[in-house]
């Protein structure tokens, strides 16, 4: 039975450059990259190409040596142009010199993805380079296909800072969409639930086999682990399973067409931007064809992903696996004496004691925010503000502190399976303490995985 969750926590980060809803056209990116480390928890990665070979989309690239069955593809056809290595040969890239037109590798095709067998769909989503797209909660790493999770959940909107319009970039994808919830309904005993914006009049993600809820609220309303705690908590012991809308169309692609196809719209958007807007690109593109000609002069950051989870890259770099967006804020490096305390209408925050007069242009004033942390750590200060931010029934403040003097029990009992970085951002965003909440969390997720 569908749910309808009214959220009353959090904060919105409205900022300048939202991108409009038309398609650019640019030049095709020349290289394409696949990194390790967009992969959490990927330990122990193992190449199955070299240098020279050619390849095709879906290709199997690498594997994790933990979990051998499942094939990392390359998401363009061409040439094995360099691995990039690391500390200790640690492999950061593996990078794809791409053919001008894209060849695909063949998988089966399927006129009714109904009657597919369980066994047969997880062989081949292993093999056709789609099961990445699947993330398992607790702890946000790709999910073990020898799991049967409780649940399967998909957020089908973003609430984070410029993020894409779910509806705009999987327009004319419905078919794809439906067959990929069919497909993912075999892999749980559970429900595969779709959750939607309130007020979205789109039929796009209301398909069938899946239990369609609606959330209303602010940032962080659309994060899928909100979503979670308010649907079916997780509680030690038990696995459920998260997929982005992008992930579940190319799941169904893959059976309809028998094809792994890594085509995205993605938005390049920001301040900095000079006409905010989508582009058609495939899975770890490189950015420099997308912000050639389309970027304001200065000194400028690149985030691939959004500004409060997103990976900074520089102009030479690649778009994430799991990235439908690249943002361009202004470099904060500079020193500004009292600027903490000056009162200007022009600074975000979500603390009114910071940037006094910031609240009288309304909640839809857009504002141009660099990356300037304004302050430097500090002792972690209680001030009640991450709870304010956090629609779930936990305690951000005592469980970072819990992290910090490593008690297991009081992580656990504070709710650490529950939340993952994205979950927490915006208490890094709003803490005083300049805290990197984020890493913190990571620690405490890892050190309970690993215990």
């Amino acid at each position: 039975m569908s749910q309808n969750i009214k959220l009353k926590k959090g904060f919105d980060i409205n900022l300048a450059g939202k991108a409009e809803k038309k398609i650019g056209v640019l030049p095709p990116a020349e290289t394409y990259a696949i990194k390790p480390t967009d992969f959490v928890g990927m330990s122990r990665p193992k190449l199955l190409v070299k240098e020279g070979d050619n390849v095709k989309a879906g290709t199997p690239i690498m594997i994790d040596k933990l979990v051998e069955n499942v094939m990392y593809a390359s998401p363009v056809s061409g040439e094995i142009a360099e691995v990039v290595r690391g500390a200790k040969r640690k492999i950061l890239e593996i990078r794809i010199l791409a053919d001008k037109e894209v060849s695909f590798e063949s998988f089966d095709k399927h006129d009714n993805v109904k009657e597919i067998s369980k066994e047969t769909a997880l062989e081949q989503m292993t093999k056709g380079g789609v099961w990445p797209n699947i993330i398992q909660r607790p702890f946000g790493v790709v999910a073990d296909p020898n799991d049967s999770p409780k649940n399967i959940f998909v957020s089908a909107f973003d609430t984070h800072p410029l993020a894409s319009d779910m509806n705009y970039i999987l327009e004319g994808q419905k078919k794809y969409f439906e067959a990929g919830i069919s497909i993912l309904a075999k892999l749980t005993e559970g429900k595969v639930h779709v959750n939607v914006s309130a007020g979205d009049s789109s039929d796009l993600f209301k398909g069938s086999e899946a239990q369609v809820n609606t959330v209303s609220g602010v940032h962080p309303a659309g994060n899928v682990g909100v979503q979670i705690h308010h649907l079916a908590p997780i509680n030690k012991g038990e696995v459920s399973w998260t997929v982005h809308p992008y992930g579940v169309a190319q799941i169904g692609k893959l059976f309809l067409e028998g094809k792994y196809d890594a085509s995205k719209v993605i938005a390049l958007a920001g301040s900095e931007v000079k006409a905010p807007q989508y582009y058609k690109t495939y899975t770890g593109a490189a950015i420099n064809k997308l912000i050639e000609g389309t970027v304001k002069d200065g000194y400028v950051r690149y985030i691939s992903g959004n500004v409060l989870t997103g990976n900074q890259v520089n102009s030479t770099g690649y778009l994430g696996f799991y990235h439908n967006q690249l943002t361009v804020i202004p470099e904060g490096d500079y020193y500004e004496l009292f600027g903490w305390i000056l009162p200007t209408t022009n600074r975000l925050s979500f603390h009114r004691a910071f940037g006094l007069l910031s609240f009288l242009g309304g909640k839809k004033k857009e504002f141009v925010l660099d990356t300037n942390n304004r302050g430097q750590h500090r002792a972690f200060v209680q001030t009640g503000a991450f709870e304010k931010v956090t629609p779930m029934d936990i305690l951000p403040t005592y469980l970072l502190k819990a992290i910090l003097a490593e008690d297991f029990d009081d992580m656990e009992g504070l709710g650490i399976y529950e939340v993952i970085e994205e979950d927490l951002a915006l208490c890094e965003f709003i803490d005083v303490s300049k805290n990197d909440v984020q890493a913190i969390l990571r620690e405490g997720l890892d050190l309970v995985k690993n215990s």
